[in-house]
């Protein structure tokens, strides 16, 4: 069957670029913390995958009718109303983790942060962690 081919993929632009054009200076720094964060985590050059999301590593996401995707490991984007964290795995271990990081709220595979200050970053290091060992022993992404 033949591969699915989302609005949402990887492109050549700035990273860097990216994140120093976000206009809330507090967003701004957070970002670039994250970035870090992420590319010590998993060891993987972060890549934009889209206009605003920083992804790290990829996969294949097979759905069961068939259909392919080739999407980010597992990454992040600095939107106006939260951090966003593609990381959420509903594992067991992500389930503790994620009761001592402090403030955040979580959809089916993001986590959202307002700001770095408000969790624990070596708790939310774990998390990132973790999600990145699931996308790669799994196949599939956060």
């Amino acid at each position: 069957m033949a591969k699915y081919e989302p609005k949402t993929r990887e492109t050549d632009a700035s990273v860097e670029d990216f994140l120093h054009s976000i206009d809330n200076k507090e967003r701004r720094e957070d970002g670039f913390r994250v970035l870090e964060m992420f590319a010590r985590i998993t060891k993987k050059e972060p890549k934009m995958w889209g206009p605003a999301i920083v992804g790290f590593g990829n996969t294949v996401v097979k759905y069961s009718d068939g259909r392919e995707l080739n999407w980010l490991a597992t990454g992040f984007s600095p939107r106006k109303q939260n951090l966003t964290l593609y990381v959420t795995t509903g594992s067991e271990k992500q389930k503790k983790l994620l009761e001592k990081l402090g403030k955040h709220s979580t959809s089916v595979s993001c986590l959202y942060i307002k700001r770095l200050s408000d969790v624990d970053l070596n708790v939310l290091e774990k998390v990132i962690e973790d999600a990145y060992i699931h996308a790669v022993k799994t196949g599939a992404s956060c």
